[in-house]
């Protein structure tokens, strides 16, 4: 079985995927037979070798490719009169990881995740017929108004349509921090209605803002700083796998932005496509302007092995995550710190 899941909303795609792998069989046993594939860098010869791997010690066995189908995204920039013609290899340079995705054993469920993908890309193309597509746009406007409505009262509470309005207008459509917002609001609320005073006494933004100050300390290698910030975090209360999922957002986020100014894009589209309100946007397009590419992929690659490692069950989730926010903070600056002009 082959599924691609696509899209901005990585909320409703990562709830997409775990309803998948309860599909799947015994997450215990499914854990021994599941490997992930970094898209941008698997080879064709890896790939089959992998999804033709007999599962151990489970009926199934998972494989997930991340990016390799953004690996092929067409170039949006505008062709130039007398640029050289393509190879037939380089047209085709798809072809080979399509083949190695044909034909999957009955035990193995290979499961792509990927951005926002285009209708034209050769490698969707050529698997879109044979695989199950689930896409998820970032919802906005009435539609967002109708998830926060839904996710309420999905968790017993209720909201005034005032409460409603400024509560979609203060988190935008990060459907994670909208999440975590309704769960504290109903908390606060002790069962009666959650009312537009609610929304400004309760949905501040002192979790969001002490992030934004752990990843600049985490780019900046101000080690001491990531970790106060990381202990603030815990001791309020908050999840260390929440946390890691907002580490990670943020730094996407971040290299998002850089991809977006560096096409010229006005600013109020930035914000459009990242589906941010106002004060993380400005954050957001703030780190953009300070930090480096390589800085930046290295810090993401670093919280995908510690995301493993707590998968995985090598270590305990905030140990992974003190360990992660430690090491990352001791990089030298000089190397890892680069202005942008």
């Amino acid at each position: 079985m082959l599924y691609i899941l696509t899209g901005e909303d990585d909320f409703t795609l990562t709830r997409a995927f775990d309803e998948i792998k309860k599909e799947i069989g015994d997450p215990s046993g499914l854990a021994m037979s599941t490997t992930t594939l970094e898209g941008k860098d698997v080879t064709p010869e890896q790939l089959r070798t992998v999804v033709q791997t007999v599962p151990f010690m489970s009926g199934k066995r998972l494989v997930i490719i991340e990016g390799l189908i953004a690996r092929f995204e067409p170039s949006n920039r505008p062709r130039r009169q007398g640029r050289t013609r393509q190879t037939p290899e380089q047209v085709d340079r798809h072809k080979p990881f399509s083949a190695s995705l044909d034909k999957l054993p009955e035990s193995t469920i290979a499961v792509l995740v990927e951005g926002k993908i285009s209708g034209t890309n050769p490698l969707f193309k050529d698997l879109s017929g044979r695989m199950k597509i689930k896409t998820f746009p970032l919802i906005k406007g009435a539609a967002l108004s109708q998830w926060v409505q839904s996710k309420v009262t999905a968790e017993g509470g209720s909201i005034a349509p005032k409460a409603l309005t400024l509560l979609t207008k203060l988190v935008g459509s990060d459907l994670w921090a909208m999440a975590s917002e309704i769960d504290k609001l109903i908390l606060f609320a002790k069962g009666r209605k959650i009312e537009e005073e609610d929304v400004k006494t309760v949905v501040g933004y002192a979790q969001e803002t002490t992030v934004f100050v752990m990843v600049d300390a985490i780019l900046d290698s101000r080690a001491e700083l990531a970790e106060q910030s990381l202990q603030k975090l815990l001791a309020s209360g908050s999840a260390p796998p929440q946390l890691l999922t907002m580490l990670a957002r943020q730094v996407q986020m971040i290299v998002r932005a850089r991809e977006l100014k560096g096409q010229r894009t006005p600013n109020n589209e930035i914000q459009s496509k990242l589906g941010l309100a106002d004060f993380p946007f400005r954050k957001t397009l703030e780190q953009a302007t300070r930090f480096s590419l390589p800085r930046l992929r290295e810090v993401y690659h670093h919280i995908l092995e510690t995301d493993l490692s707590i998968k995985t069950g090598r270590y305990d989730a905030e140990l992974a995550l003190t360990i992660l926010v430690a090491e990352l903070g001791q990089h030298s600056q000089t190397r890892l710190k680069q202005t942008v002009s």
